[in-house]
């Protein structure tokens, strides 16, 4: 399972790189505003310092929701950097611009998912990551888990090569629940990966050997 990081704050990427489990970055016009990223060029050069820190792929958000719009600024980004995936919304002229991408090389991030039948078209469409936001419907009374099961029996039906990009993330049992049930990767906050390295018998154990080890010399 790969992990991402979803967000645009420098700090938090560089930490979880540090960490050294960390598999890319997803990014959107939310995030950037609340890291005071403002402006094309300013947005566009802040991605540039994601790929510079991470090894892995960065998904750039495309703001356009009409197809020559979509396809004009995807372009732009992909050639910002090789890590760069473009994201795409998930509405008709989305598909339309995911199928061309799809046709030129060019890697994408199907984004705002959340039926399996959307996933089925962006598979369909050539996707190289479909984004479902599991948090989202968790938050209007949906199971966002069952969303990736259905997701990974259809793909797997049909030897779809699209990812499972399991997205809006909250916390750390998430993160263990879609590995359980195989997204392919999960996207969320640092809180959500640092999550797991906690557990009570870890800390109790080590402060045990430690005072043990005091005690003998």
């Amino acid at each position: 399972m790969k992990f991402f990081i979803d967000t645009a704050n420098l700090d938090q990427i560089k930490e979880a790189q540090d960490l050294g489990v960390l598999d890319g970055v997803t990014t959107n016009p939310s995030l950037m505003a609340k890291e005071g990223i403002k402006g094309k060029n300013n947005i566009l050069k802040h991605y540039v310092d994601i790929c510079n820190i991470v090894d892995g792929d960065v998904s750039a958000e495309v703001i356009a929701t009409d197809f020559e719009g979509m396809v004009k600024e995807g372009e732009e980004l992909s050639e910002l950097h090789n890590q760069i995936v473009v994201k795409v919304p998930m509405i008709k002229e989305g598909v339309k611009a995911i199928k061309y991408f799809s046709d030129r090389g060019i890697r994408t991030n199907c984004t705002l998912v959340f039926s399996a039948g959307q996933a089925l078209l962006a598979a369909k469409a050539g996707a190289t990551y479909v984004s479902p936001f599991i948090g989202r419907l968790d938050d209007i009374s949906t199971d966002g888990l069952e969303l990736i099961s259905d997701i990974r029996l259809i793909y797997d039906n049909y030897d779809f090569d699209t990812q499972i990009l399991a997205a809006s993330v909250r916390h750390t049992m998430h993160v263990i629940h879609c590995a359980k049930i195989g997204a392919d990767v999960m996207t969320g906050p640092l809180s959500s990966i640092e999550g797991l390295l906690k557990h009570p018998l870890t800390d109790s154990g080590l402060k045990q050997f430690l005072e043990d080890y005091k005690k003998g010399n």
